[in-house]
């Protein structure tokens, strides 16, 4: 395979609308705009796929900007006022989610206690936060008053540290759930995947789905895990360890599920952990459920690729193969199980159906249940597989996966 050059870094792209004209861009099936080589080499007989529409950049600087400009124009200066004040607040203090428990009798918080004390009843899969907990910070505030924040990880498995974003639904902190699991999505984004998880970014609106979704009952209220996806803006890892590199696949696997356990009440069964992802981050999810079907149970993969192809492999061939959905779907059905659960979103407006397709009429069947959702007029962007999730990708993993259960009275 070819070595890519160099991405620019993320604060020195064009926002989403100001992307030179496609015939400027050769692209990459995995990331859209990418200046690839002249002669792309296309793994497994495939033929290189069109020039995709790029994905949403997190250029924080433009994006506060436009959003400055329309708000303060559509609302005026009181009103953007009470808008930043009301967004934007408490960005930076440090949150906690859950009840926090009592301070032992010298007046001091051990940090190592975990954030709820309550006791689960009636279900024994519900798994209580293990600990040491992770000290977060605010990032962002949503209309309902939850809050995205952030903290450092460092993976004690993969040997990787990076950022996580979180986000707790307004049900976690109810009362009612406090001796509940709730089901985890890790949402992982396309593009670099690094510094920054655009999911946390709430324009894209992944969280009020969910908000909106669970007041009409067509969503369970998902406390949603946003990690780093790649080490580096340099190169794409394909969510594995790839010999010599970052132990990514760990870092995805391992590390992010123990840290959800560590922070938040969860479940000990795969019933309560999916992925969803855009892109690359669809890729990575859905051959993480594919390699790991003990641990987790779905995927929402959006406009997502089959095959890795990261050009680290070189030299690799053994281990891409093994970290490969098409070989991992088919030991699956050869070893009768366990059940797995794949939706593909695709827009009606990007190329690579035609790959969803092939890939479920050969190995969509026994264990291995797929279904592709066509998001219409959809592109190749977040807020487009948002709109896909509300429309029904939400409610298709929340039939598979076991939700909060409210104490009775």
């Amino acid at each position: 395979m070819h070595q890519y050059p160099q991405r620019p870094r993320p604060d020195e792209q064009p926002s989403y609308q100001e992307y030179p004209p496609q015939e400027q861009y050769q692209g990459h099936r995995d990331f859209p705009g990418y200046p690839g080589p002249p002669q792309q080499h296309q793994p497994h007989g495939e033929q290189p796929a069109p020039v995709r529409t790029p994905e949403p950049k997190r250029s924080r600087r433009r994006i506060w900007i436009s959003a400055t400009v329309a708000l303060a124009l559509l609302l005026g200066g009181g009103g953007f006022a009470a808008w930043k004040l009301d967004w934007f607040s408490g960005n930076g203090e440090d949150v906690s989610f859950g009840k926090k428990t009592p301070p032992p009798a010298t007046g001091k918080a051990d940090p190592t206690v975990p954030a709820t004390a309550a006791t689960p009843s009636g279900d024994p899969d519900v798994l209580m936060p293990a600990g040491p907990k992770s000290g977060f910070k605010q990032t962002t505030k949503l209309d309902d008053g939850t809050i995205i924040a952030k903290t450092r990880l460092a993976g004690a498995k993969s040997g990787f540290t990076g950022d996580v974003w979180v986000w707790a639904p307004k049900e976690y902190d109810d009362p009612k759930y406090a001796k509940s699991g709730f089901p985890v999505l890790i949402a992982l984004p396309g593009g670099n995947g690094y510094p920054d998880n655009y999911w946390a970014d709430r324009s894209l609106g992944l969280q009020k789905a969910i908000s909106d979704g669970a007041k009409a009952g067509t969503s369970l209220p998902f406390v949603v895990i946003m990690p780093v996806l790649n080490p580096d803006a340099k190169y794409y890892y394909d969510g594995s360890d790839i010999p010599g590199q970052a132990k990514m696949g760990t870092w995805i696997a391992e590390d992010i599920p123990d840290f959800a356990k560590a922070n938040f009440r969860t479940y000990k069964s795969r019933d309560g952990w999916a992925f969803m992802g855009s892109s690359s981050g669809a890729f990575v999810g859905m051959k993480t459920v594919l390699q790991y079907p003990d641990r987790f149970k779905a995927v929402i993969a959006s406009g997502g690729e089959i095959v890795p192809d990261s050009p680290l492999w070189k030299g690799h061939q053994a281990e891409m193969d093994a970290n490969n959905p098409e070989k991992l779907a088919q030991k699956l059905i050869d070893t009768k199980g366990p059940e797995v659960y794949i939706n593909f979103q695709i827009g009606t407006k990007e190329s690579g159906k035609e790959r969803m397709t092939k890939f479920q009429q050969q190995y969509g069947k026994g264990p291995v249940k797929m279904t592709i959702r066509d998001i219409q007029n959809g592109e190749h962007n977040g807020w487009h597989y948002v709109r896909g999730m509300k429309e029904g990708s939400l409610e298709w993993v929340s039939k598979v996966l076991k939700g909060p259960k409210p104490e009775a009275g």
